[in-house]
């Protein structure tokens, strides 16, 4: 004999739980794991790949999965099956979707523009939950578990909601949405869990000064969010708001060393901090130094290069970051954290990618015009740092952040700016790959006989007809048709014309 046992939960009291329960499925235990895999093969049979080795194909699905955790729902139906969530902070029951579980500092970078291309309902409905969330504590979300933990600098969901009005997604909330963005940039909060930290100090220096903890993180997250600002007022027409955050994204530059090359800690009369080291993690950066921290210009890396002196100083630059020892001095933190660990662990050099704010240094060089020194080390990463093992993630896996980065990779290509609308391309790991896009279409991409010693783009043709950009534009890829990369052994030198470049505020 067998008993089967179900079980009534609810976020809001008993009388949801029975409801729930007795809205609950009925069949036997089979059954509804067929209907619970019927419903994960829904997103997982969104992109199909092959690869030559299966090792890489179980990896690329083992990542995917990871992508469709989080966020996790947090409401539920009541008698008229209409949505209802708890507030925390009010302890009460109110009307609309809500979702929680989720650390905007992570997931801006590649979860969210995944969902723009292959799952644009569910991140329309996530979007009204953040901006539920708004309502409820009277700031947009920063890190929610289930509530406001107020963890990591910046309000980095402001690239979550530029991303999705830049793709033309949920327009109808993003007036509503832009006054949530201008209240964490213009007001602080008394409660330090909500909005930005030092507020009043950024907007009166151009600069988070240094008395304020991890402060060169939070002018950098602060100029990048400000020019998303700029792009949501620029898709609604609000061209005064739009000019004035964008001129604010440029604030970038005022804690930029030109001696040094780097992003590095003012006091409020204008002085970079003394006794500077580019390998000490922590004080004025974040899960970092200044190596993992200073070329984290979303918006502008073209205006970066230029305070470089040019693409030459700007190469070499590059060149020391990836073929440098992972050194790393604990002083800020006074002991060694597990980031440190794991960045010395892989040995890229201090390219970090067991870390988030890594996750573009790779595409850096595609804008001074050399992808070919991007294609290898993306491709030696995928098969080097990623697997389906105990050790399968070369750091913190948080909130499918890395299993997305792995996605995009893989396919190649990759969202640099959230709220561009681009993707810069890189270097496939898969040969071919068909994306059900979220408007109904297909997406199909061809890497013919991709092995591990084919390091190098030959040539991109996008629909049989040469593309010479070095990105992808989301309107673009949402019109279907393939994505053909002729891979090589050796590096194809190229000249690029200044429309071939990735998006930046200056050019």
């Amino acid at each position: 004999d067998h008993l089967t046992a179900k079980l009534g939960t609810s976020f809001i009291d008993l009388t949801f739980a029975r409801r729930n329960l007795k809205q609950d499925v009925n069949g036997t235990p089979e059954e509804l794991l067929t209907a619970s895999r019927k419903q994960w093969r829904n997103y997982l049979e969104r992109i199909k790949i092959t690869t030559h080795d299966s090792k890489h194909r179980e990896t690329f699905y083992h990542n995917f999965y990871r992508c469709f955790l989080f966020p996790q729902t947090f409401y539920e139906l009541d008698d008229q099956a209409t949505p209802v969530h708890y507030d925390t902070l009010s302890r009460s029951v109110k009307a609309g979707v809500l979702y929680t579980n989720n650390g905007f500092w992570d997931t801006f970078r590649t979860v969210y523009p995944l969902y723009t291309l292959i799952a644009q309902d569910k991140l329309g409905e996530m979007l009204e939950g953040f901006l539920n969330s708004y309502r409820d504590a009277g700031f947009l979300p920063k890190w929610l578990s289930p509530d406001e933990r107020g963890l990591m600098p910046g309000t980095l969901i402001d690239g979550v909601i530029a991303d999705a009005a830049a793709k033309g997604i949920r327009l109808d909330l993003m007036p509503e949405l832009l006054e949530a963005m201008k209240k964490s940039a213009t007001i602080q909060s008394d409660n330090p869990n909500y909005g930005r930290q030092g507020t009043a100090d950024y907007l009166h220096y151009g600069y988070v000064p240094l008395d304020h903890h991890e402060s060169v993180n939070h002018t950098l997250d602060y100029a990048y969010s400000d020019y998303c600002i700029s792009r949501v007022a620029e898709v609604i027409g609000d061209s005064e708001t739009a000019a004035f955050y964008q001129k604010q994204a440029l604030n970038y530059h005022n804690i930029f060393d030109p001696e040094t090359g780097f992003m590095r800690a003012k006091d409020k009369q204008g002085n970079f901090r003394e006794d500077f080291l580019p390998t000490r993690w922590g004080k004025d950066y974040a899960e970092g130094s200044a190596w993992q921290t200073s070329f984290s210009v979303f918006q502008d890396f073209q205006g970066l290069i230029t305070a470089h002196g040019g693409n030459d100083p700007f190469e070499a630059k590059l060149v020391e970051l990836f073929n440098q020892e992972p050194a790393y001095e604990v002083m800020g933190y006074g002991f060694e954290i597990h980031e440190m660990s794991e960045m010395a662990a892989i040995e890229f050099g201090q390219f970090a990618i067991s870390n988030q704010p890594s996750f573009h240094y790779p595409y850096l060089a595609s804008y001074i015009g050399k992808p070919q020194m991007t294609q290898p080390l993306i491709k030696q990463t995928l098969q080097e740092c990623f697997n389906t093992g105990f050790n399968g993630y070369p750091g913190d896996e948080d909130n499918g952040t890395m299993a997305a980065w792995y996605i995009f990779n893989s396919l190649g290509f990759y969202p640099v700016t959230s709220g561009a609308g681009e993707y810069v391309i890189g270097m496939p790991l898969v040969e071919t790959a068909t994306i059900h896009l979220a408007n109904g279409r297909l997406l199909t991409i061809d890497a013919g006989h991709n092995q591990p010693q084919h390091l190098f783009l030959q040539d991109v043709l996008r629909n049989h007809s040469e593309h010479s950009e070095m990105f992808f534009t989301h309107e673009d890829l949402l019109t279907g048709g393939e994505i053909q990369y002729r891979l090589g052994l050796v590096p194809a030198v190229k000249t690029y014309s200044k429309a071939d470049y990735p998006f930046s505020l200056s050019k």
